[in-house]
């Protein structure tokens, strides 16, 4: 059954690739997200995700986030944490990453790289971050293995209970007459990780709306289509007029370390 959970979770993120010919039509690559998305907020909100990891930190602990972008995790948790250490493929999510923790007068080291090809120079940490990366690891099992040795204490995965690309699922059918994917999931996310070996805990919960500049969600939303910039204000008519405000239903796993 181990294997089954995870050839599944691959086969159905496989099943989002884009097809080449709208790739190579593609005025801009339809990857990655603007840093905006994902840096600290001044006030972190208190998510069961930054509770399930304080449980867990100790005064003066580390913390090491996977997948960081610009460091909404991490910086959540300082204090108490006084040092982190941030790890991420993009060369701009490490840069907010940086200036996020020097703001906070934190101790703080970055890492380019993808994961776990990286976790040998990551090193340990007290608590281990990985949100919102998981719809990006077809070997969710290798993935969480190093995640786990990277941890002293406890690991916290956040990520929405269904791929973030769900929602434009009636925008690529309106505009190429594209049927998407509905899978994988939270759930299937906690059942590989369950057949890894971990006692997987799971807490389901809304993330709450988030306002956003209109003109750049739309562009987001174009760009994740392979549409050429003219094509923005037929994108703007197809979204719903309070689009950018969703609140998104979001599951925390967390499991504690066995070392």
């Amino acid at each position: 059954m181990s294997g089954a959970a995870a050839a599944r979770w691959r086969t159905e993120l496989e099943a989002w690739a884009i097809p080449e010919e709208l790739l190579a039509a593609a005025p801009e690559s339809p990857y990655g997200f603007p840093v905006g998305m994902f840096e600290a907020d001044p006030e972190p909100a208190d998510t069961p995700s930054r509770r399930h990891a304080l449980e867990a930190l100790p005064v003066g602990g580390t913390v090491l986030d996977v997948g960081c972008g610009g460091g909404a995790g991490a910086m959540a948790l300082v204090p108490p944490a006084s040092a982190v250490v941030g790890v991420d493929s993009a060369p701009h999510m490490i840069e907010a990453f940086a200036a996020a923790a020097a703001a906070r007068g934190v101790a703080h080291r970055e890492l380019l790289g993808s994961w776990p090809e990286v976790a040998t120079d990551a090193g340990t940490a007290d608590v281990v971050l990985a949100h919102h990366v998981t719809y990006n690891v077809p070997d969710l099992a290798p993935f969480a293995l190093a995640l786990d040795a990277a941890t002293r204490r406890r690991v916290v995965v956040e990520m929405t209970d269904v791929h973030p690309w769900v929602p434009t699922n009636d925008l690529w059918l309106a505009f190429y007459g594209l049927d998407r994917p509905s899978g994988p999931s939270a759930a299937l996310c906690a059942e590989v990780l369950t057949a890894a070996g971990f006692t997987v805990h799971s807490e389901s919960w809304q993330r709450p709306a988030r306002r956003t500049d209109r003109a750049q969600t739309v562009a987001f939303v174009r760009r994740r289509l392979c549409l050429p910039v003219d094509a923005e204000p037929d994108v703007d008519a197809a979204l719903p007029a309070d689009y950018q405000f969703a609140s998104r239903s979001v599951t925390t796993l967390w499991w504690d370390s066995a070392q």
